[in-house]
């Protein structure tokens, strides 16, 4: 078996779905198993009706309700699934007008509707491979991912969730395509929940963890991982094959072809991933495994993440002082905020994080025993790659190439995986061309194409 996930431009309508089919179509004898996320931007249009009703914009509401309805009837066009999609905007309506009534969106009821995306795809897809010759069978995910309670942000229940996939999947997948959505799954309660943002990956992954697949296949709109950002710096190279340790790195650092958590489960049991691009079947992507072959670039990628926030901790009153990382990251925790990058000194933290939700709060909380500042719209360039660790020379390399750009924090992870830099935001296309111009000029063909 082998779990193919396909996102959401690779079915956002019933022309790509046929494509998908036709890819389908040609690995039936190793019993796909497909998770396919929501329809174009469905998830996006499904919480601004939610939004709209919370603020009472009922007409509004509805009329993009209406609009998001008749969408999915006309790509559904003759398929026979007319009744499923309506039944499902009447629950979606009853469940906006509550919303509307209550004039909150709960993290529950913000689950609730953003799973009709894929609720919705799903039964679509499965219907439009049965018209094209394919067996397919259509699997709730809800009935098999089971997650904590904690909505829109849900972990799974590893346990349970595994012998639910085990019970279920491979008997179907023997005689039949099995069809699920991506990134929604149930409490052990029933109620409705998600994995997060991105997290159609993360399903595909448990799916095959659960069920022991063979590969498992990220369907996307590029030819796989490339050497930088394409909407930075267009004409990378592909990467033929990375390890999970490099991916894992390149997903959480931003490489948007990957979901940070989609490497996980396939790392517990060893399975292979593929991404690979929809709209050229025919280009082989790139593999991620245990080990990747060795290259004579000491660089696989370039990530960036953007919309980054620096923030600067002073304290001279901790000076040969213990204790002062710990105040300070006990606060961060309290909060639920991640930090991405971090650099010390005897009296100072600067660090970044992504998320300033809780920002003020923070900031409120260390200035009772530190100096905080705090500097927006900042970059993190990560350069990636196993081979950094045997390679001298590479940050002499990354730093004469970012000789004219200012560079606000430097940081090399423990794992020797990652040189990463800050920048402001406006010299981030500025510095990823030099670096990419630096490591790539004249990239090893065994390992880019």
């Amino acid at each position: 078996m082998i779990v193919m996930k396909f996102g959401g431009t690779s079915v956002e309508s019933a022309q790509a779905i046929e494509r998908v089919a036709g890819i389908v179509k040609d690995r039936l004898t190793r019993h796909p198993v497909v998770v396919v996320s929501a329809m174009g931007k469905t998830t996006n249009k499904l919480l601004a009706i939610a939004g709209a009703a919370v603020e009472g914009k009922r007409e509004e509401a509805l009329a993009k309700l209406e609009e998001l309805r008749a969408f999915h009837i006309h790509e559904a066009a003759g398929l026979g699934v007319n009744e499923q999609i309506g039944a499902h905007f009447q629950e979606l309506s009853e469940l906006v007008t509550g919303i509307a009534v209550m004039g909150e969106m709960t993290p529950r009821a913000t689950d609730a509707v953003s799973a009709f995306g894929e609720r919705l795809s799903s039964v679509i897809v499965t219907a439009r491979f049965q018209q094209l010759g394919i067996d397919a069978a259509h699997v709730d995910s809800r009935t098999v991912i089971i997650t904590d309670a904690r909505h829109t942000q849900a972990a799974p229940i590893f346990s349970e969730t595994y012998r639910r996939l085990a019970e279920t999947i491979p008997p179907l997948a023997a005689k039949h395509v099995v069809v699920m959505g991506g990134f929604i799954g149930s409490t052990e309660a029933g109620a409705t929940s998600t994995l997060g943002r991105g997290g159609s990956d993360y399903t595909a992954a448990i799916a095959g963890a659960g069920i022991g697949a063979e590969e498992i296949q990220i369907w996307t709109d590029v030819d796989g991982m490339l050497t930088s950002d394409p909407t930075i710096l267009p004409g990378g190279y592909r990467v033929k094959h990375c390890s999970f340790a490099e991916a894992a790195e390149l997903a959480y650092f931003g490489a948007k072809v990957l979901h940070p958590a989609t490497v996980l489960p396939a790392i517990e049991k060893n399975i292979p991933v593929r991404i690979l691009n929809s709209r050229r079947p025919q280009v082989e992507g790139t593999l991620i495994t245990a080990e990747a072959p060795r290259s004579t670039s000491p660089i696989r990628s370039i990530a960036c993440k953007r919309n980054i926030t620096l923030v600067n901790i002073v304290s001279t009153r901790m000076l040969m002082a213990h204790g002062f990382l710990r105040r300070i990251f006990e606060i961060f925790d309290r909060y639920e905020t991640p930090v991405d990058m971090l650099a010390t000194s005897e009296v100072s933290v600067s660090l970044t994080i992504d998320n300033t939700r809780a920002l003020a709060a923070i900031r409120k909380e260390i200035e009772t025993f530190a100096e905080v500042s705090v500097e927006e719209d900042q970059a993190i360039i990560s350069m990636v790659g196993d081979n950094l660790r045997h390679t001298p020379g590479v940050a002499s390399r990354a730093f004469s190439a970012l000789k004219d750009i200012k560079v606000r924090m430097i940081s090399e992870g423990a794992s020797l995986l990652n040189i990463s830099v800050v920048v402001a935001a406006a010299d981030l296309k500025s510095a990823v061309e030099s670096l990419h111009r630096e490591f790539f000029t004249n990239p090893d063909p065994a390992a880019f194409e």
